[in-house]
């Protein structure tokens, strides 16, 4: 069953279908259970075998082991070596790869930056990869690779394919778990939380990726005032369709959602409601808005494998445990009538409230104990994708985590901004309560999924996200999303051509890819690897969405310029430049996978 957007004037007679839509899943839901719906894939171990270079680091080995001939050929003293660092020159003459080493060791060597360099040059061992080494400037050490390894990464790439290619074993099978999203069945998944959601999936895909066996989880409270508020407000709709004088909460939630709701229920149980309590309308209200977030997610592509819910914490004593146990350790205390967490001890500018004066928890105690939770479930690393919101409330978790003997560090918080739409130059604001938002759903229906997706990743976490809808909605190159599926496309073209014309790239001699361009192209092809790599060490996904549209940059012009087809080919070039073409191919569509987005092979 379909559960279509929830954001539109309850004037509009389809919503009453839509409500329907809502009840069946009221029933399905009714038990409290939400079932996996992600499929699982076994994890699989990675392979060095035809697998792409991690380029960076194989330079920062030759590197080490130039350093070390040097110091026994006595070209360099002994000295501690400091972290290599190797990245790509700004510039092409100043090739392939560099590194600024010999700089960093001048202190410790007490010599010259660039007699340093020379000597490092000259015991750098010889590689398959590796065409020169040249000491350039003030002790700059710069390599370039070998054309013909160049040339043959094109079979590469292609026997990884695009499920596989550039993977590279950082997570060496650990277990990762990515908490993302995590919003209350209190409405609709709106474009508010579209950030999370995109960077969240997004990681745990490139977390796979580098050999990390992840979990995605979701983290929900359907319990409290907010849920009560939630309750008496679809009762109160519910009864107005009665003719009963019922209103909704001052602050309770207004959002039409809740019409459509209770027009499904009366369609169902006509009057026979009238007497239910706030309990059963909030029962009805949750399951009907979760299947709704649910399925909104899944229209962007993202599923979970667990959804944990915070009462559950309450439920097995977990969070009361864990206050007793802050007092024992000395590390809560009572002021004011309330109990505090001795925050202070741990860096913190001030102590936090835990327990209120009415006997109520704060919401750091369930986090807290939830992060337990989440530690003795053996996780070796932990991705928390938090909006900006809890920039403040995070480090006392973290803190309350070790008060309780527990070590943080495999926790990590990525903290991001919110997204604000932007047309014409304005700007809407949403709210939940009051029902002036713009849902997840209505946001897709305007611009495609893929574009949600590209245009919320391609920014980095820190900075605000504008979401241009004029730009999202536009089939042409000025629209990144355009722009880098139409490769993948063009390269989808040239094979239904080829086919047409009887002309396969079978037995094609990659040492015939001679163009600078072609070369051009396969080395930043190269850098995938290493994109992914830096990615997820800083857990950054959105450096992936910069690399496909600078690849999608190179590419264009290429294909414009070094035809694979044209009559004047040679025929044995012709089906070098097929393989090429194969080769960008399978890279755009892993770029794409990695994203979550789709590889069309027609626009």
């Amino acid at each position: 069953m379909v559960l279509y957007p929830v954001c539109r004037s309850h004037n509009n007679p389809g919503n009453y279908f839509v409500a329907l839509a809502a009840v069946g899943y009221v029933a399905a839901f009714s038990g409290g259970k939400y079932p996996e719906t992600r499929p699982r894939s076994p994890h699989v171990a990675y392979s060095e075998e035809n697998a792409l270079e991690l380029l960076s680091e194989s330079f920062a080995t030759l590197l080490k082991q130039g350093i070390e001939a040097a110091r026994k050929s006595g070209a360099l003293p002994e000295f501690e070596t400091p972290e290599i660092t190797v990245s790509k020159p700004s510039r092409p003459n100043q090739g392939d790869y560099a590194t600024p080493i010999a700089m960093q060791l001048a202190k410790s060597a007490k010599a010259n930056p660039r007699q340093i360099a020379q000597a490092i040059a000259e015991h750098i061992p010889p590689a398959p990869f590796l065409d020169k080494v040249e000491v350039a400037g003030p002790g700059f050490i710069n390599f370039w690779l070998a054309p013909r390894w160049v040339q043959e990464q094109v079979e590469t790439i292609i026997s990884e394919g695009p499920d596989h290619l550039g993977e590279v074993d950082i997570g060496r099978g650990q277990k990762a778990q990515v908490e993302f999203v995590s919003a209350n069945p209190t409405g609709p998944i709106t474009v508010g939380r579209t950030r999370g959601a995109v960077m969240g999936d997004t990681l745990a895909n490139m977390l796979e990726a580098a050999g990390y066996r992840v979990e995605r989880e979701y983290y929900f409270n359907n319990a409290g005032r907010q849920m009560e508020l939630l309750g008496r407000s679809l009762q109160a709709r519910y009864l107005q369709l009665l003719g009963r004088d019922a209103l909704v909460p001052e602050d309770g939630y207004h959002g039409d959602y809740l019409r459509w709701i209770a027009a499904a229920l009366y369609a169902e149980h006509g009057d026979s409601l009238a007497d239910r309590d706030w309990m059963y309308f909030k029962e009805k209200a949750e399951a009907a808005i979760f299947a709704n977030i649910r399925h909104t997610l899944a229209r962007l592509g993202v599923y979970f494998d667990v959804y944990f819910n915070e009462k559950s914490l309450y439920d097995d004593n977990s969070v009361w445990e864990a206050i007793e146990e802050l007092k024992k350790r000395g590390y809560a205390y009572e002021a004011e009538g309330a109990t505090w967490f001795k925050a202070t001890e741990f860096g913190l500018p001030k102590d936090r409230v835990i327990v209120k004066s009415t006997g109520e928890p704060t919401y750091i105690m369930p986090d807290i104990a939830y992060h337990v939770n989440k530690l003795k479930r053996g996780f070796d690393l932990i991705v928390d994708i938090f909006g900006a919101d809890h920039q403040d409330s995070y480090p006392n978790v973290l803190a309350g985590v070790r008060a309780l003997g527990y070590d943080p560090s495999p926790i990590k918080v990525v903290i991001h901004q919110f997204v604000t739409l932007v047309e014409g130059g304005e700007t809407r604001r949403m709210s939940t309560r009051k029902g002036e938002f713009v849902t997840l759903d209505e946001l897709i229906d305007e611009v495609g999924a893929d574009a949600v997706r590209y245009f919320v990743l391609a920014r980095s976490p820190e900075s605000h996200m504008e979401f241009d809808l004029e730009l999202a909605r536009k089939q042409t190159n000025e629209n990144p999303v355009y722009y880098i599926q139409n490769a993948h496309v063009r390269c989808a073209g040239i094979f239904r051509q080829a086919k047409e014309r009887g002309v396969t790239d079978d037995g094609a001699d990659v040492h015939l890819l001679s163009d600078p361009r072609e070369l051009a192209l396969i080395r930043k092809m190269l850098e995938l690897p290493d994109v992914l790599a830096h990615s997820v060490r800083r857990l950054e996904p959105h450096h992936i969405a910069f690399y496909a549209l600078d690849l999608a940059r190179m590419f264009h012009p290429t294909y414009e310029e070094v035809r694979a087809l044209h009559s004047e080919v040679p025929p044995e070039l012709q089906k070098a430049r097929l393989r090429f073409y194969r080769a960008a191919k399978t890279v755009f569509a892993r770029l794409l996978g990695l994203m979550g987005m789709s590889a069309p092979d027609f626009m």
